[in-house]
Formats: structure tokens, C-alpha cells, sequence
């Protein structure tokens, strides 16, 4: 099985280089535009994550086409739900743990049910470690998962969360507000898990700004991942890909 997307990822966690994901609702298609995904292309977004927490259309193989199409190059990443939000046509699925909560179908009930067709497949598999955050008011994701999110304020707790999933050997973390958040999760505690948990981190929910990523990147953010900022702000994937470059040519 190719492991492309994952060593991407963790060569942006080792090198310190950092990158880029906009994660795309399948129920958002219509608000992209064939320019907006080729303006993507361009400004070399590293992954386009697919999926959200409540999918009303079932256009994922549809989302999937328009994006090939019109922004070829960049990594497709299902980013589910559940398992109904599944497709072959896909790149690599983040195979998400949710554990930060204690719902048994998203720590392992979901998985069981799309196993079998992850196992017939070439699709690549991202164990990943995902944490809800609290980002100030319940969001679709805190609804549809039924759990409650981590405290913003208390980075122990997360620590000991992402760890235990390090020790379960996931191999990649992803600490989320929760899509439209109006408080994204707090540098202090990006930060702490950054220190303490030696996998790549993935940060997203409520980056809809771009000093928002910024300190998502500077607290230790190894991957920001762009939502419905960049639908609602056009120049917001431009902006933010301008500072990382800025930041790359210090580093050098």
C-alpha cells in the first residue's frame, strides 16, 4: 500500500517546513468555484481534506471529480464523518479516533463498519488521534459526535489524551474547535502537545484569519487545516500560504 500522503506529512513534522489543508464540505461544493480550486493548485496547497460532520448531499465521489479536475496535484484526504463518507477515489482517509470522547462508535464502531472496504482498496490509511477541542459554543461536530470537548484552557488534560493514543500507537494527531468555532484551540495548548507527543500535529477549527494561523503555526502546528475561512474570505489560503513561505525563508 503507498504511504505518500503519510510521509509527506510526517516530512512536514521532521523538516519543520509546515503546510497547508483546506478542507472542503461536500455540502459547501457550490460555493467553489473551478477557479478557486485552480488558484489552490497554484499557490501549492499541500492537501485538500474532503468530509464535514453532517453530510446532507451524497456528493462525495462528485466532489471528488471536480476537484481532480480542476486542482490535479494536490492530495485528496477524506476527512469522514462516518463511514458512509467513504470513497475508492480518494488518496488517504484519516482513519479518526475520536479520542477525546467516549462514544464507542467513533473510538472504534465507525471503523469496524468500512474496514473491510479499506481492506479491498489502495486507499491510504492515516491513523489518526482526534481531539475536540471547546471553541467557545457547540458546534455541528460536538452535536453529531455526542461527546464533550477538551477544555481550551487545561493543556494537561490534552497531553494525557494525546499521549495515551500515542501509546495505542495512533500516528497522527488532530486537535479541532470544531468547524466555525468562534475561538480556534489555544496556542498554549498546540503548544504542550507539540512538546510532549513526538508525532505530526494537526490543528484545525475556527482558523478563519490569518493571525488565527499564525499562532496555530508558531504554538507548534505542523499542519493547519483551512475551512470555512476560505470560503468566506477568498484571499485567506493566498495569505496564509505568504507567511509560510516568509517563515521557510527564515528558517533558511
Amino acid at each position: 500500500m503507498k504511504n505518500e500522503v503519510g510521509d509527506k506529512i510526517k516530512s512536514i513534522s521532521l523538516s519543520g517546513r509546515k503546510g497547508i489543508a483546506w478542507l472542503i464540505d461536500p455540502d459547501d461544493l457550490d460555493e467553489i468555484t473551478p477557479e478557486r480550486l485552480e488558484l489552490s493548485a497554484a499557490q501549492n496547497i499541500d492537501f485538500i481534506f474532503l468530509g464535514g460532520s453532517l453530510i446532507q448531499k451524497n456528493n462525495i465521489g462528485e466532489s471528488i471529480q471536480m476537484i481532480r479536475k480542476y486542482a490535479s496535484g494536490i492530495p485528496i484526504v477524506l476527512f469522514p464523518g462516518n463511514s458512509i463518507q467513504f470513497s475508492l477515489g480518494a488518496d488517504a482517509i484519516l482513519f479518526l479516533s475520536l479520542i477525546s470522547g467516549r462514544n464507542p462508535e467513533l473510538l472504534i464502531g465507525q471503523h469496524v463498519n468500512v474496514a473491510p472496504l479499506i481492506a479491498k482498496s489502495n486507499l491510504e490509511v492515516l491513523a489518526t488521534g482526534y481531539m475536540l477541542v471547546d471553541g467557545g459554543e457547540k458546534t455541528s461536530v460536538h452535536y453529531i459526535s455526542q461527546t464533550i470537548p477538551l477544555p481550551n484552557h487545561h493543556p494537561e488534560l490534552s497531553v494525557a489524551t494525546a499521549l495515551a493514543g500515542f501509546y495505542l500507537g495512533l500516528q497522527y494527531f488532530y486537535l479541532d474547535a470544531g468547524s466555525g468555532a468562534p475561538n480556534p484551540v489555544n496556542p498554549k495548548l498546540i503548544k504542550a502537545v507539540k512538546q510532549s507527543v513526538p508525532a505530526p500535529l494537526i490543528v484545525g477549527g475556527g482558523l478563519n484569519t490569518l493571525d488565527k494561523i499564525k499562532n496555530a503555526f508558531l504554538a507548534g502546528a505542523d499542519l493547519v487545516v483551512i475551512g470555512n475561512g476560505a470560503v468566506k474570505s477568498p484571499n485567506l489560503l493566498e495569505e496564509a500560504n505568504t507567511f509560510l513561505e516568509s517563515l521557510r525563508v527564515m528558517a533558511n
